[in-house]
């Protein structure tokens, strides 16, 4: 009897650190990648508003070329959604939606996963004109975890998980940009 009671005085002692490192750490996470593009910003805004288009340079739309995709509203405006089903876990089922255009500038979205985890986040591209002929790109993802699995946040590292799928989304988007 001793034995099972000092399994349990460990196993809520156990419990109780966790749940109280997990309070006192973050639960939200930001993720950005910039590149120039040599490109006017107009022509580069111009492309990445389209939802069509993103699929073109994104990673995860370019994991499964069995991916069915749909889109809803006018393409590159406000409330137009583009919604995508893959069974490859990195890709899944959700969908984004243009939230807000400033234009020729920015570019903000709401993105929707519900397999194989159901959650939100927000994102959004930038373009800067550094010359004529120049441009910044910028593209984030941010959102947040959750309160207690927020603890799994540092394991996760999120920063080169998703960053490194953003920037090699910029350099196709680059590659794609340049060519033309």
């Amino acid at each position: 009897m001793i034995f099972i009671k000092r399994i349990l005085v460990i196993l809520i002692l156990f419990i109780s650190i966790v749940l109280i490192t997990a309070y006192f750490m973050p639960k939200e996470y930001s993720v950005e990648r910039e590149m120039t593009i040599n490109k006017p910003a107009d022509s580069i805004f111009k492309y990445v508003r389209s939802l069509k288009n993103q699929n073109e340079f994104s990673v995860w739309a370019n994991m499964d070329p069995k991916m069915k995709v749909h889109y809803r509203g006018i393409d590159g405006m406000i409330g137009s959604v583009s919604s995508w089903e893959s069974d490859v876990k990195e890709v899944g089922v959700g969908e984004q939606e243009i939230t807000k255009i400033t234009e020729n500038r920015r570019l903000d979205f709401a993105l929707r996963f519900k397999k194989p985890m159901d959650d939100t986040a927000v994102g959004f591209m930038s373009t800067e004109p550094i010359s004529e002929n120049q441009t910044k790109v910028k593209w984030g993802i941010s959102g947040a975890i959750p309160y207690p699995t927020n603890i799994m946040l540092p394991l996760l590292r999120m920063d080169q998980m998703i960053g490194n799928d953003l920037q090699k989304g910029l350099e196709n988007l680059k590659d794609k940009m340049e060519k033309k």
